[in-house]
C-alpha cells in the first residue's frame, strides 16, 4: 500500500489530521451558480454555458431567485438541456410557496430530471418577504423545520397529518404519484447558530454566503452537534458555500488582479451595507467588526465607492481570486478546513469564454 501524505488541520485549538485523498474529494463536488436571474444574460447563453459545464463534468449548478425570474421555470429548462449535473433550487424562500406545492414542484422536476433536483430552501429577508410577498417574516428558524418535515412526509409518499405551529394538516391528503426519490437531498441557506444546529438535525447540506474561511471548522462543529441531537452520524450535512469568485487567465497581470479584486468586492460590499445587518452582524461575530464598520462608512459618502473599501484581508477570507491553478489550491485548503461542495459562480464573458475557463478549471482540479 503507498504511503498517503498526511495535512495538519488547525481548528479550535487542536490539530486533526486527515490525508490528502480525504482532502481533494471535493474536486469531484465543486458546482456552479448560473448569473442571478435578476440581471442575465440573454437566457438562451445562461442555458449554454450550463451545457457547457454539464459537459465537462461539473456536479451541480444552481439559480437563485428573488423579484427577478420565477425560479422553477428556468430550472425546468435546464432539466431539458443538460444529461448528467445536479439542478439546484438555491434558493426557493419558505414564504412565498407552500410546502406541499414545493414538495409537489420538485418531486416532479426529479422525476423528469432522472433524479437531479436538490432543494435549497432558506428564509430570504424580511424585506423582499413582506414588500414583495406581502406575507409576515416571522420565526423563520421553526418555520424553515416544518417546511423539512412537511416536504419530507410528502415525498415519503405517506399521508398528510401534520401539526406544528404554522401547519395545522388533517385530511391526510398523499401525493398523487410516487415520488422518484423519497430523500431527495435539501439543503438550507442557515448561518445563524440556531439555523445551523437544525440544519444539522434536519438537512442533507447547508447553503452559506461569504462566511469566513478561517470559520469552516466551527461551522462544521455545530452542524456535527445538530446531528447527534437528531441521532444522526457526523457529517450528515454538507457545507455548500456559494463563493465569489474570479477565475484569471493564466497570464493575467497586476493590473487585471486589481481589476478582479475590485469586481469581487463590490458585492461583498453589497451585502454588507445594503442587505440589512444579517451579513454585517455574522462577519463582526465573526472578528471582522472593524473592517465591516469601514465599508458600512463608505456608504453614507456618495463620493466614496464602497468596493474600495473593502479590506484586503476581509475579501481574502470570503472569496477566491486567481489562476485555475490558484482558484484550485485555495479551494483545497478550504476543504481541509471543512468545505464539501464548493459553488462558484460562473465566469463572465461569451459562451466560447467561459467554455475555455471552465474547461481550464476543470484541468486544474483534476490534475
Amino acid at each position: 500500500m503507498s504511503e498517503k501524505l498526511f495535512i495538519p488541520i488547525k481548528t479550535e485549538g487542536h490539530i486533526k489530521r486527515m490525508t490528502s485523498d480525504a482532502a481533494r474529494t471535493y474536486r469531484k463536488r465543486v458546482g456552479l451558480v448560473a448569473e442571478i436571474p435578476n440581471f442575465p444574460g440573454p437566457w438562451t447563453e445562461v442555458m449554454e454555458k450550463v451545457k457547457i459545464a454539464d459537459e465537462l463534468g461539473y456536479d451541480s449548478i444552481w439559480l437563485g431567485e428573488s423579484w427577478g425570474y420565477e425560479l422553477f421555470t428556468s430550472m425546468a429548462d435546464l432539466v431539458r438541456v443538460t444529461k448528467r449535473i445536479k439542478i439546484g433550487a438555491g434558493i426557493a424562500n419558505i414564504y412565498s410557496r407552500t410546502p406541499a406545492v414545493l414538495a409537489s414542484t420538485v418531486a416532479t422536476l426529479d422525476e423528469r430530471s432522472g433524479g437531479r433536483i436538490i432543494l435549497g430552501l432558506g428564509p430570504s429577508g424580511a424585506n423582499v418577504i413582506e414588500h414583495w410577498h406581502g406575507i409576515p417574516f416571522q420565526k423563520p428558524v421553526k418555520r424553515t423545520r416544518e417546511y423539512v418535515e412537511i416536504i419530507r412526509t410528502i415525498l415519503r409518499g405517506e399521508k398528510l397529518i401534520y401539526h406544528g405551529e404554522f401547519f395545522n394538516l388533517d385530511r391526510g391528503f398523499k401525493l398523487r404519484f410516487t415520488p422518484l426519490r423519497a430523500d431527495l437531498p435539501i439543503y438550507i441557506a442557515a448561518m445563524g447558530p440556531k439555523n445551523l444546529l437544525q440544519s444539522g438535525e434536519i438537512a442533507d447540506g447547508v447553503l452559506p454566503v461569504y462566511w469566513p474561511d478561517d470559520k469552516w471548522g466551527e461551522m462544521r462543529e455545530i452542524l456535527d452537534e445538530g446531528a447527534r441531537l437528531a441521532g444522526r452520524p457526523p457529517h450528515s450535512s454538507a457545507i455548500a458555500p456559494y463563493v465569489t469568485s474570479v477565475i484569471l487567465d493564466e497570464h493575467a497581470n497586476e493590473s487585471d488582479r486589481a481589476a478582479a479584486r475590485l469586481f469581487a468586492a463590490s458585492p461583498l460590499a453589497f451585502y454588507i451595507g445594503k442587505m440589512g445587518v444579517y451579513y454585517s452582524e455574522m462577519l463582526t461575530r465573526h472578528g471582522y467588526g472593524a473592517e465591516v464598520a469601514v465599508v458600512q462608512e463608505a456608504w453614507k459618502h456618495k463620493d466614496k465607492n464602497p468596493a474600495e473599501a473593502v479590506s484586503p484581508a476581509l475579501l481574502e477570507a470570503t472569496a477566491i481570486i486567481g489562476t485555475p491553478k490558484e482558484v484550485v489550491a485555495k479551494l483545497d485548503q478550504w476543504a481541509a478546513s471543512g468545505v464539501d461542495e464548493p459553488l462558484l459562480g460562473m465566469p463572465g464573458g461569451s459562451v466560447d469564454e467561459v467554455g475555455a475557463t471552465l474547461s481550464a478549471l476543470m484541468d486544474a482540479l483534476s490534475s
